[in-house]
This record gives structure tokens, C-alpha cells and sequence, in this order.
């Protein structure tokens, strides 16, 4: 098959190819495809899109054409196990790279944890993400990403560098996935004083092939030094780079498919409400609506970082300085993906904002609903988690309570909070072994600043 995309609007049987074409904010957008998105940079296949990270101009990778497999698609995934509906769906994508048994092979590796809904009440669930090795949603993309590298790795002697910014559980999520990964090494860059203590001991013990960068910064500037290593060219000829951040596509890919996953089991039209920081979570789950996945609608919850919600109720999208707030994963003032959400919808604020809406909580409110979650349902749950379920009861209509189902993606295991849940519900958090063998291990990182050249000769010299 050729690069040009086919799509199916009756079949799934069709391969759809996976050429790439970039999206960028910088460049006036083109309405020559289906997505309107620049053509600064040439299409790309998936796999060399992953080994980028970021395009040469410094936009971000999309599919040039989004695959519509039809409606028996999406009722015969209904009826599949994880590992088997997620080798499907990434099908749609991959089939150009990889063949399907690699790709099922992929599957059933990456996502060998459970990923239950659980009901709150009648009309609430939540979708727990936390199940995997680091109890982060993360272990998704990660887990995924780090096995297409391997078969990346088997087919060239070149040494990869991935390097990722993480605000929180990134981090630990791309360590465990990459951890001792044949021909890879893995930086990680994470704010000072800006994640949990769990979150840092999973980045900052395992050594090996895992080096972490501990930034006097915020998230944003980690962030920055990323891309700008990524573009830059003296470094780009001294060294292999790609990001296992959610600017890389193949991290974006697989986070579809726990949404896909959840509204496969409601029979009802299904409301989700995501927590998001960096919007590569939620531009997943908007992906897989566009795609055609049936009765959705979308809500975009943050914390006092609100620049999105702030936009979508009709503000001008401006990225602001980070503000640090117990739900530390979502401390970005300044969202990567907000381009590919505009990119998604044809850079059109009224088509962007008409498909999706926006609330966020401040730390009292996340502190209260934490508290009131347990009071009402016996549940602990993380600050990220605590915001979807605030902003949920904000924006649900009340006058028709039964005619949706809400369902709020549970990030993180609240063990990675615990200081924050056992003030606020007065209880202890079970901690799972796992997590008891990596608190008593001791972090081993490096310090740098926000200077650009300092990590620019650090890259260069090590």
C-alpha cells in the first residue's frame, strides 16, 4: 500500500495507512486535506514520526487523515478483551509498519493489567488508570512506546536517546517502561521540589540505562529544554533523539484506548470529564471520538493552571507562568498538545469549542472533594482524579440527572499522593509492595538550571 490514506466508512477489514503529516501554530494551515493542518514539514511514516519526537519545524506529529471504520467495528470490539480490542484499533494506524501479529504481540504485552470502571453511583464512574507498574495512567503510553523502540531497536545498531519532561508520573511511568530497553537510553528532566516523593524515588532509582535531571525550574521549563534539544541541530548530528513525552505520537496513540475501552461497556451517551495537564490525555480521547467512537460527549478539567478551560469559556489562549498546586501533574501553564486540539478541529476556536467544555478546581475545592468523595462512597482518590469529579458535579445537568453517565479517568493510584488523601479523608493509604521497595531506595540524580546552553554542553558531553 502506498502512502496515500484510505479510510473505511462500513469496514474494519481495510488497512489504513499510517503516514504523518505535522501540526504546528507556527505556520498558517492548510486546507489542501481532510485535517487541516500545516505542510511545513514532509509526511512521515509512525515509526519515523517516534523516532523524531518532534517534526523539524517544531510542530507535532498528527495522522493526516483520521481513520472512520464504521459502526460494526465499534460494536464488535464491544465484545473484546483489552489487549485484543487495543491490537485492533492501533491496527488502524500501524498497519503500514508493523504487521498485526507484531502489533498483537505489542498489545498484549504493553496492557497485561486490568483497567476497571467503577461506580460511584448510578450516573458516575470512575475509569482507573492506575493499575499498571508505576499505578499511573502514564504505564500506558510508556509500556506501549517502549516496545515499538525495541522493534525499532532490532532493525538498526544505533543508540537512541529518548529524553522526556515530566511534571510528575511520566516520569516513573517511561523509566519502569524503558528500564534496561536494548539500545536505549532514557533522560528524564523533572522540576525541583515538583513532583511527590514517590514520584521522584520511581524516576531517580533504577539506574542503568535511566538518567534523571533534576531542573531548579518548573515543569514549563523542563518542558523547554526538551524541544529545544529536539530542534537543535548540533545536537541532532551528534546524537539519535526522539521524546517519550505525549508531543510523541506514539504516546498519544495508545491512550485512546482505555476511552474507547470505557464506552464500549455504557450502553447510555457517556460524558467524560478529563483531568489534564499537558492535554495529550484528552486529545486522545478526542482523537477516538473523530474517529467515529459513538455517544460522547468532552470535559476538559484543570487546576488553577486554567489557560484551556479559560479559553473554551471564550477567552483568548494565552500560555501563562505555572502555578504549583497539589495536583502537581497538572501544573502546566503552557499545554503542548492545546496545537494539536486546534489542529484536530482545523484550527476553528468555534468548532474546538463547541465540541468541548471546561471547568478546573483550585486546592481548597480538590481538598474538599477528596474528602467528600470518601465521606459519600468510601473511596480514596488522587488531587488529578479530585478535580474531574469537582468539575463533573459543576457542569452535569441536574434538571436531567439520568440522561448521561459520567465518567471520570482516575490517574493516579492516591498511594502517590498519600500525604494529601490521609489529611483529607483521616485515613492511612494502603501502600502496595511494590511501592514499599522503591520508597527505601535512595535517589540518585542530577542537578542543572534552565539555561539552555548549560544542558545544551551537558547533552553534547555525555
Amino acid at each position: 500500500m502506498n502512502a496515500s490514506l484510505r479510510t473505511s466508512s462500513t469496514s474494519s477489514a481495510l488497512p489504513i495507512s499510517s503516514a504523518l503529516r505535522i501540526s504546528s501554530t507556527s505556520q498558517t494551515p492548510s486546507t489542501e486535506t481532510g485535517v487541516s493542518t500545516p505542510k511545513s514539514a514532509e509526511p512521515v511514516t509512525f515509526l519515523e514520526a517516534v523516532r523524531r519526537g518532534i517534526a523539524p519545524d517544531g510542530g507535532l506529529y498528527m495522522p493526516v487523515e483520521i481513520p472512520k471504520p464504521g459502526t460494526e467495528f465499534w460494536s464488535s470490539i464491544a465484545k473484546q478483551d483489552f489487549p485484543e480490542m487495543a491490537a485492533r484499533v492501533l491496527n488502524l494506524y500501524l498497519s503500514d509498519d508493523l504487521p498485526f501479529s507484531t502489533i498483537q504481540r505489542i498489545a498484549e504485552d504493553a496492557f497485561s493489567f486490568p483497567v476497571p470502571l467503577k461506580a460511584l453511583d448510578d450516573t458516575t464512574y470512575l475509569l482507573e488508570l492506575f493499575h499498571g507498574p508505576t499505578l499511573a495512567f502514564k504505564d500506558f503510553g510508556a509500556r506501549f512506546m517502549a516496545r515499538v523502540y525495541s522493534e525499532m531497536a532490532n532493525e538498526t545498531d544505533q543508540e537512541l536517546t529518548i529524553l522526556v519532561a515530566t511534571s510528575g508520573d511520566t516520569g516513573g511511568a517511561v523509566a519502569s517502561g524503558f528500564y534496561c530497553t536494548p539500545g536505549v537510553k532514557v533522560i528524564l528532566l523533572y522540576p525541583s521540589g515538583g513532583v511527590s516523593p514517590l514520584q521522584e524515588k520511581q524516576m531517580t532509582t533504577l539506574g542503568e540505562n535511566i538518567t534523571a535531571l533534576e531542573v531548579d525550574g518548573v515543569f514549563d521549563d523542563c518542558q523547554r529544554l526538551v524541544k529545544m534539544a529536539l530542534t537543535d541541530l548540533d545536537i541532532q548530528q551528534s546524537k539519535a533523539l526522539s521524546s517519550a513525552n505525549s508531543i510523541n505520537i506514539a504516546r498519544l496513540l495508545p491512550q485512546m484506548l482505555y476511552y474507547i475501552h470505557a464506552n464500549a461497556q455504557i450502553p447510555g451517551p457517556v460524558t467524560f470529564c478529563v483531568p489534564s495537564g499537558n492535554f495529550g490525555n484528552l486529545t486522545a480521547g478526542l482523537l477516538a471520538k473523530e474517529m467515529g467512537m459513538p455517544k460522547t460527549e468532552w470535559v476538559a478539567a484543570t487546576n488553577s493552571n486554567h489557560v484551556v478551560p479559560d479559553y473554551l469559556n471564550g477567552a483568548e489562549y494565552k500560555g501563562r507562568a505555572t502555578i504549583p498546586t497539589i495536583s502537581n501533574a497538572m501544573d502546566v501553564g503552557n499545554p503542548s498538545n492545546f496545537e494539536r486540539l486546534q489542529a484536530l478541529y482545523g484550527w476553528s476556536d468555534a468548532k474546538l469549542r463547541s465540541t468541548l467544555k471546561g471547568g478546573w478546581a483550585d486546592d481548597e475545592q480538590t481538598r474538599d472533594t477528596i474528602q467528600q468523595v470518601y465521606e459519600k462512597y468510601g473511596e480514596q482518590i488522587c488531587p488529578h482524579t479530585a478535580t474531574g469529579i469537582f468539575v463533573s458535579e459543576q457542569l452535569r445537568d441536574r434538571n436531567h440527572p439520568n440522561e448521561r453517565t459520567w465518567v471520570i479517568p482516575a490517574t493516579a493510584h492516591p498511594v502517590k499522593f498519600s500525604d494529601i488523601v490521609e489529611e483529607a479523608t483521616g485515613q492511612n493509604v494502603q501502600l502496595p509492595e511494590r511501592v514499599k521497595e522503591c520508597l527505601q531506595k535512595e535517589k540518585n540524580t542530577i542537578k542543572i538550571s534552565t539555561d539552555e546552553m548549560e544542558f545544551k554542553e551537558w547533552l553534547l558531553s555525555h
